[in-house]
């Protein structure tokens, strides 16, 4: 992997972390672009998270201390822990190919397109809801599922107000994302890149990551997922053409 590479990589895995279009999803058709396979790069992976991570922390620092969120989170990230412990490897196997990431996106960007008419009246925060949105989180092992969207959709549809659907969406994905970086990290045996490369795309992930959190929060304020919904419908429709082809 090239410094270049690295730092185009962090960049897309800090922004799409966040963005509600799927980490997971790009980087498998950047792997398909560079002819990479980033997932065998654990100590890159590892960095990546690290990364993101930093961002979450330090953008939702004063709602991550608040002790009211706690049983909240704890709740809510049982269903991402079975799922990733008992699915994962299998997952990994059917979705990863470009072909089946643009069918996944499709998918998802035509239920970001069902209007916020439809949703549940009720805002209220409560344990129900939280399962919801934390089985949603463990469907986001999907390739082409995004984390962020599946949680805040979820939310948003369930009564939640975006804003707080997506804080809550990214104090519970600091939880995710610390257990899929450490359970890389048992299994890296070794270091397969410089630490130069390992720092740029640490740099690039997060500093993207931070700005992106920052915009999604404000944009989320007046706006709904509709726009990504039609990107995620557009780029999805070019990978599976593209693939079939």
């Amino acid at each position: 992997m090239s410094l270049l590479q690295a730092i185009l990589l962090g960049i897309l895995q800090g922004i799409t972390e966040f963005l509600p279009i799927s980490s997971s999803g790009h980087l498998v058709l950047a792997e398909t672009v560079f002819k990479l396979q980033v997932a065998d790069l654990k100590d890159f992976d590892v960095v990546l998270h690290v990364a993101t991570l930093l961002a979450i922390l330090i953008y939702f620092r004063r709602d991550i201390i608040n002790p009211k969120y706690w049983p909240w989170l704890i709740l809510g990230s049982i269903p991402a822990a079975i799922a990733g412990f008992t699915l994962a490897d299998q997952i990994d196997t059917i979705f990863r190919s470009a072909t089946a990431v643009g069918i996944v996106m499709i998918v998802v960007g035509a239920l970001y397109m069902i209007p916020e008419k439809f949703a549940f009246k009720d805002s209220k925060m409560t344990w129900p809801k939280v399962l919801a949105i934390g089985i949603a989180q463990a469907v986001a092992l999907i390739p082409g599922v995004s984390r962020s969207g599946s949680t805040i959709f979820t939310g948003k549809m369930l009564g939640l107000k975006r804003e707080e659907a997506a804080r809550f969406s990214f104090m519970l994905g600091s939880i995710a994302i610390a257990g899929a970086g450490l359970l890389t990290a048992f299994d890296l045996s070794e270091i397969s890149l410089s630490i130069s490369t390992l720092s740029a795309g640490f740099i690039a992930a997060f500093l993207s990551g931070l700005a992106a959190v920052s915009w999604l929060m404000k944009f989320l304020k007046k706006h709904p997922l509709y726009i990504f919904g039609v990107y995620l419908l557009t780029l999805g429709a070019i990978t599976v053409i593209t693939s079939l082809l």
